[in-house]
């Protein structure tokens, strides 16, 4: 099983900055020692062109060249500098990459991406370019060009807050079906519409999260089969997150990926994760649960790959 990365380090932030940087480190060196048989496979940079079958040209080289205006770098939540712009970028390709090895081999993800609040034209919410929208597209021109006749996806959006980057993109795009489950008080608040939105109230607890996400997925079925799944498995819906508002327990958020793995293998399709939002206490407790999502992964993948014999 292989995931890809950005390399940690080429983004610094201002000390107090309330992004967690430091989880991805930890996720690396934490995975390699749990699961030392996942590799761990460095992410190419995604190209302009690529970046261009979403985001306007105009943003795109306003964050290339530096031109964003205050009012923008507010918006994203981070300070423009090189080191973010290539974090973007190599962030992106780690999707795309996920995305390719996931159709080929079943299964594969970025250790970190989900980035579902950059729009078409801007950023928002920590997400300078929308990963997941970027490489749905371009799997589907890929398919395209080996002469597929269509090619859909699925994004099951479990971060949360709600995905509306990719809700806007994909809004005239029938090969693309958006589902989100959300916080209905929290980030962003003016939302879009994907084309099944499922919003859960403060506090709410496992039972009815699980319950919820059974009705999301059967809705889901009716618009099946898919050629690829994206799975955005944020850690955020946990009771201490300091930006999530529910209240589900470690239990709760792991059977949540148990269900989705079991979705998509039952289903026999290609599904590539990638982790999201997480901002816990500690960066170790949000990489505690993010490792619970990698535990699923592999169990996952060696299925697969059962199916595959």
């Amino acid at each position: 099983m292989k995931v890809f990365y950005a390399a940690s380090h080429l983004q610094s932030l201002p000390p107090g900055h309330r992004f967690p940087m430091g989880k991805y480190a930890l996720l690396q060196s934490s995975l390699a020692q749990r699961w030392p048989q996942i590799e761990q496979v460095q992410s190419h940079p995604a190209t302009l062109g690529e970046l261009a079958l979403v985001h306007d040209t105009d943003y795109i080289q306003a964050v290339m060249g530096g031109n964003l205006g205050a009012a923008h770098q507010r918006e994203i939540g981070f300070p423009w500098s090189t080191g973010m712009v290539e974090r973007a970028l190599c962030s992106v390709g780690a999707t795309i990459m996920a995305a390719r090895c996931a159709s080929l081999e079943g299964l594969s993800g970025n250790m970190a991406g989900g980035t579902h609040h950059a729009l078409r034209e801007r950023g928002g919410g920590f997400c300078v370019f929308n990963d997941v929208a970027v490489a749905a597209r371009l799997m589907a021109v890929e398919a395209q060009r080996r002469g597929a006749k269509r090619f859909r996806v699925a994004i099951i959006d479990l971060d949360v807050h709600q995905g509306n980057g990719s809700a806007a993109i994909f809004k005239d795009d029938p090969s693309v079906f958006t589902l989100s489950m959300h916080g209905a008080k929290n980030f962003p608040f003016r939302k879009e519409t994907s084309d099944l939105d499922i919003e859960l109230p403060d506090a709410c607890s496992d039972e009815v999260y699980l319950a919820e996400l059974d009705v999301a997925l059967g809705q889901l079925e009716r618009h099946a089969p898919f050629d690829l799944l994206f799975y955005l498995a944020g850690a955020d819906p946990h009771v201490d997150d300091r930006l999530g508002r529910l209240a589900l327990s470690e239990q709760g958020l792991s059977e949540r990926d148990a269900r989705v793995f079991a979705w998509a293998h039952a289903r026999q399709t290609p599904l590539a994760f990638v982790m999201a939002g997480g901002y816990g206490p500690t960066i170790e407790h949000t990489v505690g649960l993010q490792l619970q999502t990698f535990g699923h992964a592999w169990a996952y993948w060696q299925r697969w790959q059962n199916l595959s014999l």
